[in-house]
């Protein structure tokens, strides 16, 4: 009988308190079992840490990861990849929810035609957790050159390997970049394609006060992550980012 491989689940969280249960039993929920959920707490001032613990104790399968200092979601996504012990990585922010069948498709998706790095389709819930009309269909092969011009990978989908990964799987840590963003970027760099599974297999809670709501700081955070982790020059930083901008235009009308 063959063993499992074991999935890190990677989970930042900020005074997440108002979701972090709910996150966490979307995953406890889980159809696959062979999972370990690293939370890494980047400095919370309500009762995230509190809550976490509690969930711990009721499941081992859960860690909590005490930051000393606050240094962002990309901070704590490296803290938590550092400690992890899976063969694959899968992301999740600490106020976003996925299918109860998303870890076994996505492995299953994976293990059979031998990927690297896969992400799926999700949909839009709003504030309260209410899940809207509104939903990202992903492709289903993503170049680097692809990925440039577009930034259609949902964190929350993401799943890779490990093993076929080239290099440490860390993030860059600039907070005026995507920093999740440069990572894909980087891995697709050293020639892996992204596989897209057209499953709607996660749910993306849109917060109107969120960083990623505002879509000014969204374009800067594309352009800067071009040029200070992809370093690439103005000319052609400015090509991608029209390719980015008609794109995401293109996406927030299907997806709003």
């Amino acid at each position: 009988m063959s063993i499992e491989p074991l999935v890190s689940i990677i989970t930042p969280s900020y005074n997440a308190s108002k979701y972090i249960r709910e996150t966490i039993q979307s995953v406890k929920s889980q159809s696959y079992s062979n999972f370990e959920m690293l939370i890494a707490d980047d400095c919370s001032s309500d009762e995230t840490r509190a809550i976490v613990q509690e969930e711990m104790e009721r499941d081992t399968r859960i860690r909590l990861i005490k930051l000393k200092e606050n240094g962002g979601p990309a901070a704590a996504r490296n803290e938590a990849m550092k400690l992890a012990k899976g063969e694959y990585l899968a992301f999740l922010d600490s106020d976003d929810l996925w299918h109860p069948n998303k870890l076994e498709k996505q492995l299953a998706f994976m293990k059979q035609r031998e990927l690297a790095f896969t992400f799926t389709n999700y949909r839009m819930m709003n504030e309260e957790g209410q899940m809207t009309g509104s939903s990202v269909t992903v492709p289903l092969k993503t170049t680097y050159r692809d990925l440039l011009k577009n930034t259609m990978i949902g964190t929350l989908t993401v799943m890779i390997n490990k093993k076929k990964i080239l290099g440490k799987v860390q993030m860059e840590l600039h907070r005026d970049c995507s920093e999740d963003y440069g990572l894909w970027l980087s891995i697709l760099a050293n020639g892996i394609d992204a596989y897209g599974l057209r499953e709607e297999l996660a749910y993306y809670r849109k917060c109107e006060n969120s960083l990623s709501s505002n879509k000014m700081n969204s374009a800067l955070k594309t352009w800067n992550t071009y040029r200070k982790i992809r370093g690439i020059g103005r000319v052609s930083a400015a090509w991608y980012f029209i390719h980015y901008s008609v794109n995401a235009l293109k996406k927030h009308r299907k997806a709003f």
